[in-house]
């Protein structure tokens, strides 16, 4: 599953690319630079009881415009967690469209490795086992901002793999 993951992640950022090199060749085309901070809740979806937990951390990426209300970006993110999360981590491509002079809507793809807390599932945890877990990641969300600020807030509902749901909200600085 990790060659179709990565196999995949290629794939969008081989069409992301040249949209953002398009982007970057018009000469009102500024790149948006952006770094926040996020919570949420990740559910592993795996029939356990507690089998999810708060995730929080900070996010951080680049959005290239493409045409009047059309943009193509990258993101990264790192969260701790707690529950039956130890931590988490990933990148993605992403999509989406301007609505008004400061909202978007997206889509997003990319890969998520997601550390586990075995500690929350047995007692004690197996010394030397591999807690670790990563495949795609897909989802979509919402920013908006209220006036001329650089300040925007942002909601997101992603899936990995189809088999765990996270729901995060956040705020973001873009430069």
């Amino acid at each position: 599953m990790t060659k179709v993951a990565i196999s995949a992640l290629a794939a969008l950022t081989a069409i992301t690319l040249p949209a953002a090199a398009q982007a970057q060749s018009s000469s009102e085309a500024k790149p948006e630079v952006y770094i926040g901070a996020s919570a949420g809740i990740h559910d592993l979806g795996i029939g356990l009881p507690d089998d999810d937990g708060g995730i929080y951390g900070v996010f951080a990426g680049v959005d290239f415009p493409v045409g009047k209300t059309f943009f193509v970006g990258a993101e990264g993110n790192f969260h701790i967690g707690d529950g039956a999360i130890d931590s988490e981590y990933g990148a993605a491509v992403r999509a989406g469209v301007r609505v008004g002079d400061n909202a978007k809507l997206f889509v997003r793809g990319g890969y998520q490795e997601v550390d586990f807390n075995l500690k929350h599932f047995v007692t004690p945890a197996v010394v030397g086992l591999d807690d670790t877990d990563g495949d795609y990641l897909v989802g979509a969300g919402v920013e908006f901002g209220l006036g001329e600020s650089p300040i925007r807030f942002r909601a997101g509902v992603d899936t990995i793999a189809f088999d765990s749901t996270r729901a995060t909200i956040g705020v973001l600085y873009a430069f």
